[in-house]
């Protein structure tokens, strides 16, 4: 079992954080996903006709990203938020990009909602993970570069485990140890708002409608929440 905490410190910082942990165990991501397929490129067609586009900066939901990314050192037009810069990258490309399932499950609510979205493979997490401030002594692999080594910036917010960093910026960009592959079965898919009151709705829909695209490919799922008056869970 792996716990998860939003520490202190962060909690006091970000009072309206509020995180959706939906996790799926026995999953299978070497079997065609239909309802990942057709909800991707149902996006790319409501794109492509003009009846849909991602949030962009000066919508609400991106403009508390930027300004939680500011407040801890982070210029978030060169390092953008998660969904941020798959919403860019959709509206220039009029595609996402095709990962795995699962990936590309978390990457089709994510955008479709406007909120920042990632996973780790639970095998490969070691001890239990922590939302909190980085020290700057600690180590972080990005994902697709094993072969480098970063050290995020003291009072940078990060997840982090026993072993290091699982995410750079809040939710910038992912570690390559955790990284989720056709070959993991045991994930736990993050979702995340700082304005729960404004988007604390929508957050519970999208984790409902990711935990509905794993369903069928898993052999057990459950949503939890993490907040500042609920900041531990065990997953």
């Amino acid at each position: 079992m792996t716990s998860f905490q939003l520490t202190p410190p962060v909690a006091e910082a970000f009072p309206d954080t509020l995180i959706a942990l939906v996790t799926a165990t026995g999953l299978n991501g070497h079997e065609p996903w239909p309802d990942t397929v057709a909800a991707v490129d149902g996006l790319e067609q409501q794109l492509a006709v003009g009846t849909w586009r991602p949030a962009g900066e000066t919508d609400p939901r991106i403009e508390a990203w930027h300004t939680t990314y500011r407040s801890f050192g982070t210029n978030p037009r060169r390092v953008r938020p998660s969904v941020d810069a798959l919403g860019r990258r959709l509206t220039k490309k009029g595609t996402l990009p095709r990962i795995n399932p699962a990936v590309d499950s978390y990457n089709a609510v994510s955008v479709r909602h406007g909120l920042p979205a990632g996973a780790f493979d639970l095998h490969r997490v070691t001890g239990d993970v922590d939302i909190r401030y980085a020290e700057g002594s600690e180590e972080f692999t990005p994902l697709g570069e094993p072969d480098t080594v970063e050290r995020p910036k003291p009072g940078e917010i990060i997840y982090a485990d026993a072993s290091g960093v699982l995410t750079r910026h809040w939710n910038h960009r992912d570690a390559h140890r955790t990284r989720v592959t056709e070959d993991s079965t045991h994930v736990a898919f993050i979702l995340e708002t700082v304005r729960a009151a404004d988007d604390g709705h929508l957050l519970k829909i999208a984790a409902d409608e990711l935990q509905g695209l794993l369903i069928p490919r898993a052999e057990r799922t459950a949503v939890h929440y993490l907040s500042p008056a609920h900041p531990r869970v065990d997953v």
